[in-house]
């Protein structure tokens, strides 16, 4: 008989000494009915890297591809369904985005050799043809622990990561976790090869006689078998017999038996995808009430290791938790959150429940606990309330220099699905992030920059860390990685000191990764938006995103609507580079872009209360609507202006035609009503001599109602209000107004902007890439910018309206000389 051997190099846990400061920070947190021993966190439960997460590497145990030669082996049947081994193994069940596409790391290979000098543990027709999956790992897990070279940071190590085993680090920090959460490094009693045959011949032997406890008791033994034989195992047409068995007695099977015929299967590696896992899960669904908290937590969990989704489970267990969430403890909680999150389901009922109990327990949450906290309600799209946010980033915030860097992504990207601004927070993140970033991998980087540029923060130390160490390490980055710097980039209107360097590399890589691209096309438009942020504009890629294949790719392929992207682009093209001969978007996607832009604008601007008074004091102070124009001088910058012209003696033009006609339609209207029908009902009112009044009010109102319609169809909001407080400032007199007939060429135009401090970077007065964009590109066609600041317009509005048409009257005419 010929032998495989399957030898696999071990994997090594790379990290730092645990962190003696941190278990200082909470050795005196104490749960109610604790000990302060439960709440220390000892050394030996805590390994926390103050570097970085990626040092925290639990790196992948390594999957066997065995080579085995056909012509060694007898050609007899197949076991078909049982066979385990059959299946390929996946073990996470939602793999990253498009993951490391053209990852450069160097890779081991675990490759089987063939001998004849052992017994081998299953018959020789389980093993013909036998493949399994073969996994990459870093030179990383060649290392030995304790070792120099286990210890050093290099530009690989730094981008290793496990994104099943990295988010379950917190499991680490209580010993109550272990309660509700399964341990893979567990200590077991070893099972020889020779014991485990003796347990399968009895499987053949007794099947139809085995009880349950002992079909349970099987799994457990078998799973303790080495590593190396797990493969064989599965394929076993033995173990084949033994998992139908079980299947066959499942009804028989109580809870604990049932969970630890689960731990068996997490331990043997059973493939997620067997059917043999839908009749477990049926099962469990069926004892979801009849179990406790930690056993349905520890469920959830294995559920979680084999890399299934089982929804039936969880949507019976979340019913069983809105009974009994105020049942959970602290630990139960975090590890629920963390489950919640890796599942990406969940009632937002609940979740809010879970919120309620967060506060409760804020005190007794340890920063990295926080982390977890925000890692699931992120990868559940679960907000969290701003004091919740408050509370977390303050609690962080008291020992942020001890908070591993993997922690510090996810509570950083909860602050950015918040939106919450905790100015201490971020202050202290730019004060450690700069040293972290070269430590950090790419993707970490990323989320960094990401949430600056969504938080409107905008720190030039954080900011040049980034720039800096990014060249050396771009073949690492995803074209989601590539998207998200240059817009992080853009959006906050910065130029690092290496800005040549730092996009030169990034637009090469663009052109490296186009295959990628073309699969995620909506990263394509957000790199090319953010480098016109920026003023860079590479023609190629831009004639590409704008050829009608790549166009029909992002609008039919994709979940994400492009247009507004699309016209974004093409519009900045247009204006700033004129001698641009590529190709453009066609005048219906053009028209189609405006509109869809102008309908969001126009609902924004005409929902805030500064706008409209702006508005309404400049049509007075100029002496009407025809003088202003509130429309998108610029489309594709997504904003609307008030535009103004003046003619040579710095006089305004009345250029608003809309306004005009609509004047004069609205004039005719209203003398189209004033005449008054002599009906039989009024003649005899008038001679019957009654009162006048009734009649009074009724003419009012007819000669009221159809004004005030039409004005509504007009789109001129108070109309008769503007004309009738312009008629007594005397308006009119102070500019005068000049026939349409007469009207001059424009000697200036105004483009006036009522910003926000959402077009700011945070506390500061520098504009975000977007705006800063559409000024620059309204220079270039000949505009003045007259900027109504938020700092000044917004404590004007308490102001008299003397003050304000003061205010207004020297900004315009200021501005224009």
């Amino acid at each position: 008989m010929t032998l495989v051997i399957c030898r696999r190099f071990p994997g090594s846990f790379c990290g730092t000494p645990p962190c003696p400061a941190l278990i200082k920070h909470h050795i005196n947190k104490k749960l109610p009915g604790q000990t302060c021993e439960d709440c220390v966190l000892t050394a030996k439960t805590i390994s926390i890297d103050t570097r970085m997460a990626a040092t925290l590497k639990l790196v992948k145990p390594l999957v066997y591809r065995a080579f085995c030669n056909p012509f060694a082996y007898s050609a007899t049947q197949s076991v078909a369904y049982w066979n385990v081994g059959s299946y390929t193994r996946h073990r996470g069940q939602d793999p990253p985005e498009h993951s490391n596409l053209c990852h450069p790391a160097k890779k081991v290979e675990n490759i089987c050799s063939t001998s004849s000098s052992q017994r081998i543990l299953t018959t020789s027709r389980a093993l013909l043809g036998l493949e399994f999956s073969r996994a990459s790992a870093s030179k990383a897990s060649t290392l030995k622990l304790g070792s120099p070279r286990a210890m050093q940071v290099d530009e690989e190590d730094v981008e290793v990561f496990d994104s099943f085993e990295d988010p379950r680090v917190f499991l680490q920090l209580r010993p109550e976790y272990q309660l509700h959460s399964y341990n893979k490094s567990e200590p077991c009693q070893p099972l020889s090869v020779s014991e485990g045959e003796l347990i399968l011949h009895k499987v053949t032997v007794y099947q139809d006689n085995l009880q349950p406890q002992i079909i349970a008791d099987y799994f457990c033994k078998l799973s303790s078998m080495p590593a190396e034989q797990h493969p064989v195992l599965l394929s076993s047409a033995k173990f084949a017999l033994l998992c139908k068995l079980s299947v066959k007695n499942i009804q028989l099977f109580d809870t604990l038996d049932l969970i630890n015929i689960l731990k068996a299967f997490v331990s043997l590696g059973i493939p997620h995808s067997h059917s043999m896992l839908d009749v477990y899960e049926t099962r469990f669904c069926h004892k979801v009430w009849d179990m406790s908290l930690d056993q349905l937590l520890l469920v959830a969990d294995l559920w979680r290791y084999l890399g299934r989704k089982v929804p039936r489970f969880f949507k019976i267990f979340f019913s069983y938790l809105n009974l009994h969430w105020k049942d959970l403890s602290l630990s139960q909680l975090i590890h629920l959150i963390y489950i919640i999150g890796e599942s990406r389901q969940v009632p937002q009922d609940l979740m809010q429940k879970l919120e309620s109990l967060i506060l409760k327990y804020i005190d007794f949450i340890n920063i990295e606990e926080a982390g977890a906290i925000c890692l699931g309600f992120f990868k559940s799209s679960s907000s969290l309330s701003e004091l919740a946010m408050r509370k977390i980033g303050d609690l962080v915030c008291a020992d942020m220099q001890h908070l591993s860097s993997y922690a510090l992504v996810n509570i950083l990207k909860m602050f950015r699905f918040t939106h919450v601004d905790h100015v201490n927070f971020m202050k202290q993140f730019g004060q450690i992030a700069p040293q972290r970033i070269p430590s950090l991998g790419v993707q970490g980087v990323m989320h960094l920059t990401l949430a600056c540029s969504a938080l409107r923060f905008l720190d030039e130390g954080v900011m040049n860390a980034v720039a800096a160490s990014l060249p050396p390490r771009v073949s690492y980055c995803r074209s989601k990685d590539i998207a998200k710097f240059l817009w992080s980039f853009g959006a906050l209107n910065y130029k690092p000191p290496n800005a040549e360097e730092f996009y030169s590399s990034l637009i090469n890589e663009i052109h490296r990764k186009m295959p990628e691209f073309n699969h995620y096309p909506e990263h394509l438009l957000t790199c090319l938006l953010g480098l016109a942020f920026s003023e860079y504009f590479p023609v190629e890629l831009i004639n590409f995103a704008l050829s009608p294949g790549f166009v029909r790719l992002a609008r039919e392929t994709t979940k994400f609507e492009l247009t507004k992207e699309l016209y974004t682009l093409d519009g900045s093209v247009g204006i700033e580079c004129p001698d641009y001969r590529g190709n453009r978007l066609s005048s219906h996607l053009q028209q189609e872009g405006s509109e869809i832009l102008w309908n969001a604008a126009k609902k924004d601007m005409c929902s805030k209360p500064e706008f409209l008074e702006a508005l309404f004091l400049l049509e007075t102070m100029l002496g009407g609507p025809q003088y202003i124009k509130h429309h998108m001088i610029l489309p594709h910058t997504r904003s609307s202006d008030l535009e103004i012209q003046l003619d040579v003696n710095m006089k305004p033009l009345p250029f608003n035609r809309e306004a005009i006609s609509s004047e004069d339609l609205l004039a005719k209207l209203r003398l189209k009503h004033v005449g008054i029908s002599l009906t039989d009902d009024l003649m005899n009112q008038l001679l019957k001599g009654k009162s006048g009044g009734h009649f009074q009010g009724e003419t009012e109102s007819e000669t009221g109602q159809q004004p005030m319609e039409l004005e509504k169809k007009a789109a001129i909001p108070s109309e008769a209000s503007l004309y009738n407080v312009a008629g007594r400032l005397g308006a009119k007199e102070m500019v005068g107004q000049c026939p349409p007939a007469s009207m001059q060429a424009p000697q200036v135009k105004l483009a006036i902007q009522l910003t926000n401090k959402n077009q700011y970077c945070y506390g500061s007065r520098d504009l975000l890439g977007l705006h800063n964009m559409k000024r620059r590109q309204l220079n270039r066609l000949g505009y003045r910018v007259v900027e109504l600041s938020h700092w000044e317009w917004l404590p004007l509005l308490k102001r008299t309206r003397f003050e304000k048409l003061a205010f207004l009257h020297e900004k315009v005419f200021t501005s224009a000389l």
